[in-house]
């Protein structure tokens, strides 16, 4: 009769659709359990990847067949995403456990666009996601995620976070009118920053996405040495102007020691609506010879594509419009290409350790 080990030893040999590598590769664990009728193997994975549950689980069924004899097999997948080291010395943000940065340099180039995609694709990956709206001055976020009302206080001190297509969210562009100007300087903007990241009530987050508004800036430098950041993503078009400025958005996170997942390369290639002729409008391998020059990885190309524009005028992103299309597809590989990078990253054990304390009795 087999054992458990050894159909364990099996399932570990089986190539992961949604990694290209054999599965405990990227930290998944197994559990196998059977009876005298079942074979139940448990897969704990650190990673969103929901689009290839269905095809893993086939897989190993089919692969475990000549070993289950007349058992059943069950396959049952978990996604248990953990909190993954920071800059030193910040602590984690009650009930979010990644933080993960969206920055440019400049403005333009689709930032809070990819924001916004990129946290539905999250979410429709399998993961709890947030999105925080730091452009005090030009929020956009409420109408992207196509927000109603205010969000609410139950106690008149901190903030429930409104939601919209399972994404909890918070931007100042839905606590004040909308032809209001908010006429701050620098500090006032950073204190009105961190009061929203931290008194909003986020509710058990696998990933917090905060959308930063253009340059490097007090907003870029409150965040980076009070947030305790996961990772930052750059996003870019391929034109040279917009590479100089997101270049100097990437040295400044790499000064502050907060790991730079990859590069989006937004607007990449035009594609005509009527004849379907390819125009590189912005340039060309921009976002390649970035990442050369840094060692770091593209991690997805868009479009300059109107139906995307169209789609958060409404109030209703790509992902919700067209959830099959294939901008959504890129945006659901750069999703889980961002949570498989950081699964395999040191986890942060700063919550795990009981606090010591010393007794003179």
């Amino acid at each position: 009769m087999i054992t458990n080990e050894a159909i364990k030893e099996e399932v570990l040999k089986i190539q992961n659709p949604a990694t290209g590598e054999v599965i405990g590769q990227c930290g998944e664990k197994v559990v196998v359990e059977t009876d005298e009728f079942l074979i139940q193997i448990t897969l704990l994975v650190g990673y969103p990847m929901k689009s290839f549950e269905a095809n893993l689980s086939q897989l190993i069924v089919k692969e475990l067949g000549k070993l289950a004899g007349e058992k059943k097999i069950e396959v049952v997948l978990e996604l248990r995403i953990v909190a993954h080291a920071a800059q030193s010395g910040l602590k984690l943000l009650p009930n979010v456990r990644n933080v993960i940065a969206i920055a440019s340099g400049k403005g333009g180039v689709g930032k809070s666009t990819t924001t916004t995609n990129l946290a539905l694709a999250l979410s429709a990956e399998g993961a709890r996601v947030g999105v925080l709206d730091a452009d005090i001055y030009g929020p956009s976020q409420h109408v992207m995620l196509g927000l109603k009302g205010k969000p609410e206080s139950a106690d008149g001190k901190t903030i429930t976070p409104m939601e919209s297509y399972g994404v909890q969210a918070m931007s100042i562009g839905a606590l004040v009118d909308v032809d209001q100007p908010m006429v701050w300087r620098g500090p006032m903007v950073s204190q009105a920053l961190e009061q929203l990241l931290r008194d909003t009530m986020w509710s058990d987050l696998d990933y917090l996405l905060i959308d930063l508004p253009p340059g490097t800036g007090d907003i870029q430098l409150t965040l980076s040495q009070k947030v305790p950041l996961t990772g930052v993503v750059i996003v870019t078009t391929p034109q040279d102007i917009a590479l100089i400025d997101a270049r100097k958005a990437l040295k400044m996170f790499e000064k502050v020691h907060v790991p730079i997942l990859g590069i989006i390369e937004n607007m990449s290639v035009h594609v005509c609506s009527e004849c379907g002729h390819i125009e590189h409008i912005f340039g060309q391998g921009g976002g390649d010879e970035m990442s050369k020059d840094y060692d770091v990885d593209v991690l997805g190309a868009l479009p300059l594509d109107i139906k995307i524009r169209q789609a958060l005028d409404a109030g209703t992103p790509t992902l919700i419009s067209d959830p099959d299309g294939p901008a959504s597809e890129i945006y659901k590989k750069i999703a889980r290409d961002i949570g498989l990078k950081l699964a395999k990253r040191k986890r942060d054990y700063s919550q795990t350790f009981p606090k010591i304390r010393v007794d003179n009795n």
